[in-house]
C-alpha cells in the first residue's frame, strides 16, 4: 500500500485521538497523578509541541534516552474536537512564501494560536522514510485548552518504548514491529482544512 507523503495516521477512536510527548521525571509524575499537565512544573507560557506518530516520538527522544529532559514518553489521550480545532487554527510553518512580505507572514504568525509541521516519517531504525508525520505545536490560547479541555488520559509508554527499542537492537524487527501502537488514517472530513494542512487525498 502506498502512503500519501502527507497524510495525518494516529492511535485513535470515535471520541479521542492519541498524541505523545517525551518529559522529565517531574513533569511526567505530576502529570500522572492529576491526569493533566500541572503549572509548575510544566510551562503554560512555552509552545508545547504534540505528535500522533510514535516513531517519530521515538526519533526525537532518542527512545527515551537522547537526555532527561526527554527520558519519560507518555501518551496523551485528547479528544478528536480539540485536535481538529488545533488544525483549524493552525499556520504551516513553511507557508511564509504565501505572503506579501514577512512582517504581515509574522503578524499572522503571532495571531494564530497553533503551528504545522510535516516531517519525514520514521521506521523502526529512526531513518527518513519517504512520506511525512504531522507535528502539531501550540502556544498562546491553544495551550490552556490542550491541558484544561482537551486532555482525557495519561498514559506512561515509557517501558514500551525501551521493550521495542531493546527489539530493534537484537535485530528483532517483526517482533518490534508487532508491538508498535497501530496507527491509521485519520480522515479530516473539511476539504478546506485537508486543503489548508496539503493533506494528500
Amino acid at each position: 500500500m502506498t502512503i500519501p507523503t502527507r497524510q495525518i495516521r494516529a492511535v485513535y477512536d470515535d471520541k479521542t485521538i492519541r498524541v505523545y510527548q517525551a518529559y522529565s521525571d517531574a513533569i511526567a509524575d505530576s502529570a500522572l497523578e492529576h491526569g493533566t499537565f500541572e503549572s509548575p512544573p510544566f510551562k503554560m507560557e512555552r509552545m508545547t509541541w504534540i505528535k500522533p506518530s510514535f516513531l517519530w516520538m521515538m526519533y526525537r527522544a532518542g527512545w527515551g534516552k537522547k537526555d532527561a529532559g526527554q527520558k519519560r514518553i507518555l501518551a496523551i489521550d485528547i479528544t478528536r474536537k480539540g485536535f481538529e480545532w488545533a488544525l483549524e487554527n493552525s499556520l504551516l510553518s513553511h507557508d511564509a512564501n504565501k505572503y506579501k512580505n514577512k512582517d504581515e507572514w509574522l503578524k499572522i504568525k503571532k495571531a494564530t494560536p497553533v503551528r504545522i509541521q510535516w516531517d519525514p516519517e520514521r521506521d523502526l531504525h529512526l531513518q527518513p522514510l519517504e512520506y511525512r508525520a504531522i507535528q502539531i505545536g501550540l502556544t498562546n490560547e491553544a495551550v490552556p485548552l490542550y491541558v484544561n479541555e482537551w486532555i482525557q488520559q495519561i498514559t506512561d509508554v515509557t517501558d514500551l518504548a525501551t521493550e521495542i527499542h531493546g527489539l530493534v537492537e537484537q535485530g528483532e524487527l517483526a517482533a518490534a514491529e508487532e508491538r508498535l501502537p497501530v496507527e491509521e488514517e485519520f480522515t479530516i472530513s473539511s476539504k478546506t482544512i485537508r486543503d489548508h494542512l496539503n493533506i494528500n487525498d
